[in-house]
């Protein structure tokens, strides 16, 4: 009984630590927690009489062979090791230097074809979590194919004046993207003035009659 409470509890811490921290999917937490534990589980039968009656040990060691060969399994899941940037086409006519710098800081790594990929992100799980997170955020807003409609590009404000943007564990990891207050409203200024504001404002929404930046300079993109 005792044995099955803390597998439950090690599922969970492992699910709130892949989910919640690393930002992983809670179907791929759930995935690999359970996989842990069913490793751990067969190595505490194998090893019972090894390590003797003590719970604490056994536990202990089953735990650590869990991790340690779903860890290396998960390695040779080639997921999220190409680390590639697609061409750069177009940029939004951005309102100032100021916002397009603070854009790079605080958005360009997941919302951009212009990603630094940090050196986690050759590890599994790490690497499965960044290019998840790279996948989605060009799906929604990409700043560097302004020239192709950005559905959510107006949010974009709005979810840096909520918070929402960056996520907290990407600021874990992140520490240029960490704005002060004056920078944030500095940057959700400028995105609703380049772009647009769903609470109102015109902008660039990278729509078909939306001007953009590209490497001549700014023009208006064609219909």
């Amino acid at each position: 009984m005792i044995a099955a409470a803390l597998s439950v509890a090690c599922v969970l811490l492992g699910l709130v630590g892949l989910w919640v921290v690393v930002g992983l999917s809670p179907a791929i937490a759930l995935a690999l927690s359970m996989a842990v534990v069913a490793v751990a589980f067969l190595s505490h039968r194998l090893w019972a009489r090894r390590l003797g009656p003590s719970l604490v040990p056994r536990l202990a060691a089953s735990s650590l062979a869990g991790l340690i060969v779903v860890g290396i399994a998960i390695q040779a899941v080639p997921y999220g090791r190409a680390h590639d940037n697609p061409p750069i086409t177009a940029e939004p006519a951005w309102d100032s230097a100021t916002t397009r710098d603070l854009a790079v800081r605080a958005c360009f790594d997941c919302h951009s074809n212009e990603v630094r990929y940090p050196w986690y992100a050759n590890v599994a799980p790490f690497s499965w979590a960044v290019q998840q997170h790279v996948d989605q955020g060009r799906r929604q807003v990409n700043f560097s194919e302004w020239d192709r409609p950005q559905h959510e590009a107006e949010e974009s404000a709005e979810t840096v004046r909520d918070g929402s943007m960056p996520p907290f564990y990407y600021l874990l990891s992140h520490s240029q993207a960490r704005l002060t207050d004056e920078e944030k409203r500095a940057l959700a200024a400028g995105l609703a003035a380049t772009i647009g504001d769903d609470e109102g404002g015109d902008g660039d929404g990278g729509d078909e009659d939306a001007y953009y930046q590209d490497d001549g300079g700014s023009s208006e993109a064609d219909d």
